[in-house]
Formats: C-alpha cells, sequence, structure tokens
C-alpha cells in the first residue's frame, strides 16, 4: 500500500518513511521543513491511531504541511502475500517485501488478551538448531517501518483494540536490530500512536549481550531469554551464540539487568525428548536461575521439516515442570497455538533471500 507522490517513483528509497519515525524523528524532519514540532504529536495520532494512510485526511495539518507529506514522504507497506488461519484462530500473514524477501506476523488470540508476535529481522544468522528460521540464515535487518507495518497490518484486519501484547518472537534476532527496533518500541509505548504499557512489550533475546545491556538502559519492556539448556556443551548445540556468551555470562547479565519493580525474567525453554528434558536438568534449572526474579516459560518443541528433534512427552513436561514448581519458581507451560499453519515458536521461515549464517556479535 503506498501514498504519496514519491511513493509510486522509482526514487522512494531515498524519502523519509512516516511509519518509521518515531516522535523525535518527526519531530526532527519538521524542524528541517521550519515547521512546529508539536505536529509531530498529531501526525502520530493520524498515522498509527487512527491508520490514516492519505495525508490529505489529516485535517487538523495546514495545506501545506499536508501536500509536503505527500510528496516528500512515504507510507508505503509490504504486500501480503498469503493470509493463514488456524484451526485455534491464530492467524498468520506472509508479507512480500520490495527485494524478494518474505517475513511472517504471528496473532494469537485468547479470552484475556490478543498477541501480535512480530519479526525484526529477514531469517537469523543464530542457527539455533531447534528453529526453522535459523536454518534459513540472515538475509537482512529488518526497517523500522516494516516492524511497525505488521502492527499496522494486523490492526487492519483484527480492529483497532484487538492487540493487546506484542512480542519480538518472530523472525530474527531482535538484539541484533535495535537501531531499528529501538524506535519501534517506542512507538508502540507513546500514547500519540498505539499506547501500550511496557508490561505489554515483550522483547526476546538468544543472549546478545552487548545488545542486552543496551536494550536495558533505553526501554523498560519486558525481557525473554532464549535459555533452553542448563549446560554449555548442550547449550553450544542449540544456541551456537553460548560460545561467545555463555550461560554463566548470560546469567550474569540477567543478574544486573535494569529490570522495573515488580517484573521478572522470563527463561524460554524449548523440552526436547532426550536431549535436555531429564529431572537432572529440572534441577539444575533451579539452581542457575536463584537470586533471579524468574519466570521459567516450557515451550513444547514444535517440528518442521528437516529437524532432528522429537517434544518431550506430556508426561515428562510435566515432571520437569513440577520440579521447577516446586522450588517456589513461577513455571507455565506453554500451549502450542498455530501448528497446523507452521505459526507455532520456532516453526516461522518466511522467504529468505541468501540467507547467511555468520554470528554477528553486536547490535547494528
Amino acid at each position: 500500500m503506498t501514498t504519496g507522490a514519491g511513493a509510486d517513483s522509482p526514487a522512494d528509497d531515498h524519502l523519509p518513511h512516516l511509519l518509521g519515525l518515531d516522535r523525535a524523528g518527526l519531530e526532527s524532519l519538521l524542524d528541517g521543513w521550519g515547521e512546529s514540532r508539536f505536529r509531530a504529536a498529531q501526525i502520530l495520532q493520524w498515522i498509527h491511531a487512527r491508520q490514516v494512510v492519505d495525508p490529505a485526511e489529516m485535517t487538523n495539518i495546514g495545506k501545506g504541511l499536508r501536500a509536503r507529506l505527500l510528496a516528500e514522504t512515504s507510507l508505503q507497506e509490504p504486500e501480503i502475500v498469503a493470509d493463514h488461519l488456524a484451526g485455534d484462530g491464530t492467524r498468520k500473514w506472509v508479507l512480500g517485501l520490495p527485494d524478494g524477501n518474505a517475513i511472517e506476523t504471528v496473532f494469537i488470540p485468547e479470552e484475556d488478551r490478543g498477541t501480535l508476535c512480530v519479526s525484526s529481522q529477514v531469517g537469523c544468522s543464530l542457527a539455533c538448531s531447534f528453529c526453522a528460521t535459523g536454518a534459513q540464515g540472515l538475509s537482512r535487518n529488518l526497517e523500522t517501518h516494516e516492524i511497525v507495518s505488521q502492527i499496522r497490518i494486523a490492526r487492519r484486519h483484527l480492529g483497532l483494540d484487538a492487540i493487546s501484547n506484542v512480542v519480538f518472537m518472530g523472525m530474527g534476532e531482535p538484539l541484533l536490530n535495535l537501531r531499528q527496533v529501538l524506535p519501534a518500541i517506542r512507538l508502540l509505548l507513546d500514547d500519540f500512536a498505539y499506547g501500550l504499557s511496557a508490561r505489554r512489550v515483550t522483547v526476546s533475546t538468544a543472549g546478545v549481550l552487548p545488545g542486552l545491556a543496551q536494550l536495558g538502559r533505553e526501554t523498560p519492556v519486558n525481557l525473554a531469554i532464549s535459555l533452553h539448556a542448563t549446560r554449555d556443551e548442550i547449550r553450544n548445540e542449540l544456541v551456537p551464540v553460548n560460545r561467545h556468551y555463555p550461560i554463566a555470562e548470560l546469567l550474569a547479565a540477567c543478574r544486573a539487568y535494569p529490570l522495573p519493580p515488580r517484573r521478572r525474567i522470563t527463561f524460554e525453554y524449548v523440552m526436547l525428548d532426550g536431549i535436555n528434558d531429564a529431572d537432572v536438568h529440572a534441577r539444575e534449572l533451579v539452581r542457575i536461575l536463584q537470586g533471579i526474579p524468574a519466570l521459567v516459560n516450557l515451550i513444547p518443541f514444535n517440528p518442521f521439516q528437516g529437524a532432528g528433534y522429537r517434544r518431550s512427552s506430556p508426561v515428562r513436561i510435566d515432571a520437569f515442570r513440577n520440579i521447577v514448581l516446586g522450588s517456589g519458581m513461577m513455571t507455565v507451560t506453554r500451549k502450542t497455538r498455530g501448528e497446523d499453519i507452521a505459526a507455532a515458536c520456532g516453526q516461522l521461515a518466511g522467504q529468505v533471500q541468501n540467507g547467511r549464517r555468520s554470528l554477528p556479535l553486536r547490535p547494528a
């Protein structure tokens, strides 16, 4: 979807993209045009809260500024390539990008919330062995406007009030794309844009420590850690970035993380039959997480083509959970959602052009 004279032009790439500008970015653009900074809040409200796509409809803004927005900015969004609805109500959009790549975005409806799982990269370079995205490698980072577009597209199809929570748990490692992810988070929290509470936005990471420190300094959103093992020799195989940032260093960073009051760090733990699901692993998990305000999220493995793992049995998952619960640590087992449309955790694939599997260690 496109608006603006420049948006239909081959030179469109150089235009400022309105969906990618947080309040500070939009104020800077307006400053450069000699316009009042307070117009930024009005524009944010039109394009995000009200989902207007044509500057001509921004009726409390002068005609001259509307004309300039139309001619000198872009509001282009990805194309919906596919729209899948699972039997349990989970919905997945495959969104085509201009460079031939495609990303996936998933909406998970529940009685008390509606959670949108967004992607932050095209593919992923971390090569986690139990994840379909990691098997593809990384093509590129998403731009802020491509991240925000996922929310706009979902709201357009679901209704403005359907999404109560946003999680950065789709394709990619968010902490390797913080330059684009942080403005998207600021828009999610801005009362003139999406107006979400920081408690309703979660960023998940496999443990990129430089990015973890930056995230903690710059935003109060929830943190989830893809842990998945209690021993380095196991985690090295499941989550290869562990070879650079081993478990002890990762958990030390979690203990030092500036967690807002009454918040917990979620530790995600995929349950793999015969790999990391024994009683001894559960007791080790309790031991290594001591002193961290933690919520353990046990995730039944979701198979994908070429995966060499099996899901732990329900009996084994329950036994593992009971050991962790018995220690007094908060523990939940994630209900598998959207498996029939390959929308469950670890199954997102999209379409990745020229994926690379190197391990960049610092945020872009």
